[in-house]
């Protein structure tokens, strides 16, 4: 074996470019899973309700205090290539179900500690793979048989199920002691969109100042107010059914010499030209208050001719409208964003029930309401420091997603480490069924899963072996929903406690995490090509 590897290493100098870094086989292995067990160290006293939060500041001197997994981890800036992959599997949980970020990079993590002595020992990574991939298989069938549905028939006993879905997101972000105030918020506002229920259609707006329970939902679009002219407090600000016209044209005067370049020789051709200028644009004014809308808006600036001429005829405008607000404006009030005003029909203009300009805060903002083509709301969200608006905000997107996923999947199970436990003993009378190795790496699985209820217990302070070994006691006798009950420093039935969590959250978890682990563990070498610049050191003088 020595003999092999010093062949390819002698092969791989005269292949590969000198400077190349090289190394392989079992310590390669091993140093992946140290790697990547740093990364889980980072993460790990975020997890449940007690969990703590993470101040990072980047390279720009941006400061972000979070919990959230996928957020901490994507702020890390890692560098190793293999611990890059408990970055990756965090965003795809992130982006899939919206929580369990920190869940799914915990399992990852401790399915790779337990895989380790084996790996050290001599036993092929193949089977430890082969092995890992029969009990997730294993797990998520017994999670399917596990999860309770909720009838859809009644919309009470539906919203009482998302809600509470919502408040066990929430339990373990900063805003934890409002769950029950933006829980209620958050349902409404999912319940706000059609049957495709498309995120981009909630849009969430931040307002620093107030108190976090002066946030608000607004059943429709609204966005700050723009940069505006002289004339625009003339203007009306509340409207009933208004026709709304939605531009990508600048409607003001630019100086001569910006666009054009030409040679007169009298002052009565320069007036031509400025007459000319002056005669496009009341043109283009008068054919959009002949169209009858009330509203206009445009990506464009507004100048100041143009808002004194909407305000003597009592039609309100706003310019500089970002393109993601006037988008959701034309999806949800009807419409087309027009580049030309020539030509303008009915069925290019939006409607809604009402429009009007209210203050929050110190800012302004537009609303459109009763928005007829496409349901949408808004989330105004209020609080002291921008920091703590910044994590409300993800934390509600957390929790959005989690409402999102639990209507189209009417399947829960319950949280607070309960359904990990109930896996951990199925995993375990599975395991003895099986003979070979596979029996004490299907075991070593099974002890992994427990690391969920471990950590929840050491991130609140509690005698974890003491919690753990009345957990397995409980669920030995049948009594399969108990977990962590946080507030008794007991353990409880989470089901009874509504402590609910969709059951695709965990699938997603148990999957995700087991590939990212197969990925670490069959990779058995590196190459690292040196950097373009490389150059190999030089002989000292006089060699």
């Amino acid at each position: 074996k020595q003999w092999y590897q010093r062949r390819v290493a002698i092969t791989a100098g005269i292949l590969l470019k000198e400077g190349t870094d090289t190394s392989q086989g079992k310590a390669q292995i091993v140093s992946n899973i140290n790697a990547c067990q740093m990364v889980v160290e980072a993460i790990r006293t975020t997890l449940g309700p007690r969990g703590m939060d993470k101040l990072i500041v980047d390279s720009k001197d941006k400061v972000t205090i979070s919990n959230d997994g996928a957020t901490i981890l994507s702020l890390l800036d890692i560098v190793h290539p293999a611990a890059k992959t408990l970055v990756d599997i965090a965003r795809s949980q992130d982006a899939e179900v919206g929580d369990g970020t920190t869940t799914v990079t915990l399992l990852a993590g401790e399915f790779m500690k337990q895989a380790k002595p084996y790996i050290e020992d001599g036993i092929n990574s193949q089977v430890i793979m082969r092995s890992f991939r029969k009990a997730t298989a294993h797990a998520i069938k017994m999670i399917k048989e596990l999860e309770v549905k909720v009838k859809k028939d009644d919309p009470e006993e539906q919203r009482q199920l998302l809600k509470k879905c919502a408040a066990t997101s929430m339990c373990s972000k900063l805003i934890a002691y409002n769950k029950d105030f933006f829980s209620d918020m958050v349902v409404d506002a999912v319940m706000c969109l059609d049957h495709l229920l498309p995120l981009n259609m909630i849009g969430i707006k931040k307002v620093t100042g107030g108190s976090i329970t002066d946030s608000q939902l607004v059943k429709g679009v609204a966005f700050k107010k723009t940069f505006s002219y002289a004339g625009f407090e003339m203007q009306p600000k509340t409207y009933d059914k208004p026709g709304i016209l939605c531009l990508n044209i600048e409607l003001e005067l630019k100086s001569e010499r910006d666009n054009a370049e030409c040679r007169i020789d009298n002052v009565e051709e320069y007036q031509k030209i400025v007459d000319a200028e002056w005669s496009i644009l009341y043109d283009k004014l008068d054919k959009m208050v002949q169209s009858g809308a009330k509203i206009i808006l445009s990506k464009l600036p507004i100048g100041d001719v143009a808002t004194q001429y909407f305000a003597d005829r009592d039609v309100f405008c706003a310019g500089r409208v970002t393109q993601e607000d006037l988008n959701r404006t034309v999806k949800a009030c009807g419409g087309t964003i027009l580049t030309t005003v020539n030509d303008i029909k009915p069925c290019d203009m939006g409607q809604c029930d009402n429009f009007e300009e209210v203050q929050i805060g110190n800012e302004r903002f537009n609303m459109f309401k009763g928005c007829p083509k496409a349901k949408t709301c808004t989330l105004i969200l209020r609080g002291g420091a921008e920091q703590f608006i910044d994590e409300t905000e993800r934390s509600l997107h957390d929790a959005i997603m989690i409402v999102r996923r639990a209507l189209k999947n009417d399947a829960v199970v319950a949280g607070g480490g309960a359904i990990e436990m109930e896996l951990s003993k199925e995993l375990r009378n599975y395991a003895k069924t099986i003979h070979g190795k596979e029996q004490i790496l299907i075991t070593a699985y099974a002890k992994a899963l427990e690391v969920i209820p471990r950590q929840l217990c050491d991130n609140a302070g509690f005698d974890a072996t003491t919690i753990l070994n009345k957990l397995r006691q409980k669920h030995a006798q049948g009594q399969k929903w108990m977990g962590m009950d946080i507030s008794s420093e007991d353990i409880a039935d989470n089901f009874e406690a509504c402590v609910w969590e969709p059951s695709i959250v965990k699938r997603n978890a148990l999957t995700a995490a087991c590939e990212a682990c197969c990925t670490i563990l069959s990779i058995d070498e590196t190459i690292k090509n040196p950097n373009s610049n490389y150059k190999p050191p030089k002989p000292m003088p006089g060699m």
